[in-house]
This record gives C-alpha cells, sequence and structure tokens, in this order.
C-alpha cells in the first residue's frame, strides 16, 4: 500500500539550515539556508513526485499559512 508522500520543513536541530525531510524519513532530503528555500525546494518535489507539505514554525508547531 502506498501512503501519499508528506514532506516536513522545519529547523534541524543544532545548526541555523533549515530541512526538507519525508515524514517517514529519518534523515534531510536537503538543506537550505531559509525557509523560503526549504518551501520551494519542497513545492517542486510534491509537483514531480506527488504528496503534501508541512511547515514547522521555529518552536516546531505546524505553522498556518
Amino acid at each position: 500500500m502506498n501512503r501519499p508522500r508528506v514532506y516536513h520543513i522545519a529547523k534541524q536541530a543544532g545548526t541555523s539550515k533549515w530541512q526538507v525531510r519525508l515524514a517517514t524519513g529519518q534523515k534531510a532530503i536537503k538543506l537550505f539556508d531559509t525557509q523560503e528555500q526549504a518551501i520551494q525546494y519542497a513545492k517542486s518535489l510534491v509537483k514531480t513526485q506527488g504528496g503534501s507539505i508541512r511547515v514547522h514554525s521555529l518552536k516546531g508547531k505546524i505553522r498556518k499559512d
């Protein structure tokens, strides 16, 4: 059974980088200097791979867009 891909964008612990990772993944797919860069990259993944995006605030909660 295939689950929809869910990409999470959050600040990486211990660094000043923003990470894009799959909800089921342990490692970041890619790191970025800004949250906006990470969001744009995740949008491109959703466009080609399908799925959805969850953006976390600096405190870790899901951000409302």
